[in-house]
């Protein structure tokens, strides 16, 4: 059976779709946009980047995107497979088993001077798979503490205490288990101490 639209049905349903179109377009251009704009604003790091301010307001980095430190009086982050670029972030993808992910990682050795049999943390020595994790393992802080503790002439049990105070940027992850400490804030918190 065969339906046929006369002229003036298309014209009724032509005037309809007409009339839905302003509508349609303030909802999905207008309302979802402001909707969209003021959850960002409202959920914590979504749209402000998760900036980091110095006292006097300065941006001095991300709580989230992680960034190099060199200095021995600085704590230092995983390596980063994207050298710090977060418009690339991205793992190497080279396998932990292959000859050119051994060959990589015995190039970042020499800067701990580690003495003979001893053992670095993975995380020291490895990247990512964003390329840009802002956190260390407590095993890659603790580690550290020696060298930082010695090029801010500071003792070792001080420095574990700002490791182990609130504001030195741990947290830990769910279901694993395991804390982590933000690189950056712990940083912040070895200068504020020593101002």
């Amino acid at each position: 059976m065969k339906t046929t639209l006369s002229f003036g049905d298309i014209t009724r349903q032509l005037a309809v779709s007409l009339r839905l179109l302003p509508i349609t377009v303030v909802i999905c251009s207008g309302l979802y946009t402001v909707i969209i704009l003021l959850a960002g604003q409202v959920v914590p790091y979504s749209s402000s980047g998760s900036l980091i301010r110095s006292e006097k307001g300065e941006v001095v980095g991300s709580d989230l995107i992680g960034q190099q430190f060199k200095q021995p009086k600085y704590f230092w982050p995983r390596p980063s497979a994207v050298s710090w670029n977060a418009a690339s972030a991205g793992a190497s993808n080279i396998s932990p088993a292959s000859l050119a992910m051994r060959q990589k990682t015995e190039k970042l050795l020499p800067p701990f001077a580690l003495k003979k049999g001893e053992k670095i943390p993975a995380d020291l020595v490895t990247a990512s798979g964003s390329g840009l994790d802002p956190h260390i393992s407590f095993a890659a802080a603790r580690f550290q503490v020696p060298r930082v503790a010695q090029a801010r002439g500071l003792s070792i049990d001080q420095v574990m205490a700002v490791i182990n105070s609130p504001g030195s940027g741990k947290s830990s992850i769910p279901l694993l288990n395991e804390s982590v400490i933000n690189v950056l804030q712990l940083n912040r918190s070895l200068d504020r101490l020593q101002k």
